[in-house]
């Protein structure tokens, strides 16, 4: 007998669906997603929900450190929270970075990435009914991945800033009341490219401390800010050592995504726990891979800023020529590589959006309802990409925009 869908998949995979978004989609996320081929293969197409490695590839470090640790037999396997040695260096350059001290064998464990750290963090963390509050707009897998734990998800919308959209501290201080367990958010925010003012960091670490809430912020892109925009560690606040969980790698800023390790950096119960999701579920990060991490933070301070200063200027490249269409509203963000664009006064929705830049530009976008509920009439658009092309692949999209508008 052939299986269907509802055999086959678990409850806890269906709630990862998001069907209850049908009510504005039509479908379920899930859905929507496969319409518009989002699986991560790009179909030929210039896909730019990720950055173009080859454009932007990793620092030449990471490819002999690598090398040399697989010619090493004896580090094919580690223990289950990393490699000793490699995390003695990461705790050291962590805590030069996050501004507190990271206890080696206590507070930090080496992940499979950071989205393979967030997951053993959330699931570290995270049990069937919990209330999570989670930023709206925030990384696409998210929400996902606490529907797929059972939480109750909480959305907390952002408030209009001089220094871009900020997390409403006073919508959270409500949620706060009725008993949140964790909130969740990235500083710089993907996908809106937000920095989070300091006010905003410490509005945020009292609450946590006032309501006693844990925290899990993804600081990917921390080192990727542009302007002199200051950054605050949320790890750093007085009272919040004990109560956040920071993530942290080099897959975006440096490249190295391939390599799939990242770092959790938190309280030594936390990390305890996190390490036991790890051992039952992929023993430990790549055991060769881990020994990147030994140059990350050190060896690349050049790099990222010659990187930063490549980034800007597509920024401002692509920002102009979106600029281009009539009632697009683009707004630069002070961080990460992704740009937020409005479509709403187009006339046009962002799944529309999505479908319209495939056929009629040869571009992947990220449509905004993949972020949350607040992403409706946006899309995210990764410009870290090579320059003669992209400049090109803008125009396209600038064309098909205003003509899909005009259409309208």
């Amino acid at each position: 007998m052939a299986a269907t869908r509802d055999t086959v998949e678990s409850r806890r995979v269906l709630r990862t669906h998001l069907p209850e978004r049908a009510d504005t989609l039509g479908v379920s996320v899930r859905e929507a997603d496969l319409g518009l081929r989002l699986d991560g293969a790009g179909h030929g197409l210039l896909d730019t929900t990720h950055f173009d490695t080859v454009r932007f590839p990793p620092p030449p470090w990471a490819l002999t450190a690598f090398t040399a640790a697989a010619s090493d037999g004896e580090l094919a396997y580690t223990g289950y929270r990393g490699n000793a040695a490699v995390r003695a260096t990461c705790a050291r350059s962590v805590s030069g970075l996050l501004g507190v001290d990271v206890d080696p064998d206590r507070e930090i464990i080496i992940t499979t990435g950071t989205q393979g750290g967030l997951f053993a963090t959330l699931s570290a963390l995270v049990d069937s009914g919990d209330m999570v509050a989670l930023a709206d707009p925030e990384y696409l897998f998210v929400e996902r991945m606490l529907r797929f734990l059972g939480a109750r998800v909480v959305r907390v919308g952002m408030v209009e800033h001089p220094a871009g959209p900020q997390l409403d501290l006073a919508a959270l201080e409500t949620v706060a009341r009725e008993g949140v367990k964790l909130v969740l958010t990235s500083n710089p925010n993907n996908p809106t490219g937000t920095v989070y003012t300091p006010e905003t960091v410490r509005g945020l670490a009292a609450l946590a401390v006032r309501h006693d809430f844990l925290v899990v912020v993804d600081e990917l892109y921390c080192r990727l800010v542009y302007d002199d925009v200051p950054f605050t560690h949320l790890a750093a606040e007085p009272g919040m050592a004990e109560r956040t969980v920071t993530l942290l790698g080099g897959s975006k800023t440096e490249s190295l995504s391939g390599y799939r390790v990242g770092v959790a950096i938190g309280p030594s119960p936390v990390v305890d726990a996190i390490e036991q999701v790890m051992a039952i579920s992929c023993l430990r990060a790549p055991a060769y891979s881990q020994h990147v991490l030994t140059h990350w933070l050190v060896d690349d301070v050049e790099f990222v800023r010659t990187r930063r200063t490549e980034l800007a200027a597509l920024r401002e490249l692509s920002v102009a020529r979106l600029r281009r269409v009539d009632g697009l509203l683009v707004r630069p963000g002070a961080g990460t590589a992704y740009l937020w664009p409005d479509v709403s006064a187009l006339g046009l929705d962002d799944v529309r959006v999505a479908r319209v830049l495939q056929e009629r530009a040869g571009v992947i976008v990220s449509p905004g309802y993949q972020f949350g509920p607040s992403g409706h009439g946006r899309f995210r658009v990764c410009y870290a990409r090579e320059e003669t092309g992209w400049a090109a692949a803008l125009d396209r999209m600038a064309d098909a925009l205003t003509n899909a508008a005009v259409a309208s």
